[in-house]
């Protein structure tokens, strides 16, 4: 049985994963992409990085394909600190999303780094 560090190391090889940074300036640029938020609605609703969608953790495989059907359009998903995140892109990819990315530091580094957020 694999434990859950070990399944946010499988994932983090497997999967496309971008620096604060990077999403940071993709949005800046206004780069079409879907930001998820993938955490706890009580995380949410403490915090959020703008224009980003919530779907928590616990249902996103089974609402991804009635909400974004087009599985090549950019997605990056990000939770607190980017190890649910991570498991949530690996099982997108896995569901055939091609282009699906883990933003790591998750919102905590996100917040850390005075990037901007809504409430």
């Amino acid at each position: 049985m694999e434990s859950w560090s070990s399944m946010i190391d499988t994932a983090k090889r497997e999967i496309k994963l971008l620096q604060l940074a990077e999403v940071r300036e993709k949005l800046a640029l206004g780069e079409a992409m879907t930001l998820i938020d993938c955490r706890e609605p009580d995380e949410y609703e403490k915090g959020r990085i703008p224009n980003a969608i919530f779907i928590s953790r616990g249902i996103l495989e089974m609402t991804m394909e009635r909400h974004f059907p087009d599985r090549d359009k950019p997605i990056v998903v990000y939770c607190a600190g980017g190890g649910r995140s991570a498991v949530a892109a690996h099982a997108l990819k896995k569901m055939g999303y091609t282009d699906v990315a883990s933003m790591e530091g998750g919102f905590e580094g996100w917040k850390h780094f005075g990037c901007p957020i809504e409430k």
